[in-house]
């Protein structure tokens, strides 16, 4: 993948978190990313399911401040977001991704596994893309190409390794929407 279309889902990305459009992201912004998912699923945030997804979010955002410099109530730019994520994620591969972003997907994935049967359904996937900011369309696309053994669910080491090969640009599957 060039890194000009790296760099673009990194802003992205970035986009999607600077939930006030202020041009920097800070920890409120990935809280209110774990709150939109939580409410996508009705699930209430002092659950344990709650409650560990706010605590990966949380653990991802001070670790992103911490390595720019900042403190865990500080803020970070677009410009140390893509040189720290490029850094400890794309560069880093597959432990980057699991030391940084897999507990994250892990407890997303808890949370959208609604029946408990330990896979992810069409619906449950296209909830949690939903509550992520991408169209229902795009999700359900997103859903066909991903179940490639046509199973009609997600395993969750499926969809941590397809957040994961999106991220280091191994498949284009979009999983962050427009």
């Amino acid at each position: 993948m060039t890194a000009s279309v790296q760099d673009s889902r990194l802003k992205r990305r970035f986009e999607l978190w600077d939930s006030n459009g202020d041009g920097t992201i800070d920890r409120s912004d990935y809280e209110s990313e774990a709150r939109r998912i939580l409410q996508g699923f009705g699930e209430q945030e002092n659950s344990p399911k709650g409650r560990a997804l706010l605590s990966a979010y949380t653990s991802m955002w001070e670790t992103l401040a911490d390595k720019a410099g900042s403190s865990p109530q500080g803020e970070v730019t677009l410009q140390q977001f893509i040189q720290i994520t490029e850094r400890e994620i794309v560069q880093a591969g597959d432990a980057g991704f699991d030391r940084n972003l897999r507990p994250s997907i892990e407890a997303i994935v808890d949370i959208a596994d609604t029946d408990g049967d330990g896979e992810v359904s069409s619906a449950e996937f296209k909830r949690w893309m939903r509550a992520a900011g991408v169209d229902e369309r795009q999700a359900e696309q997103s859903f066909q190409q991903l179940d490639t053994n046509h199973s009609g669910t997600l395993s969750v080491e499926e969809l941590v390794d397809a957040v994961r090969d999106y991220h280091q640009g191994k498949h284009d599957i979009n999983l962050l929407g427009k």
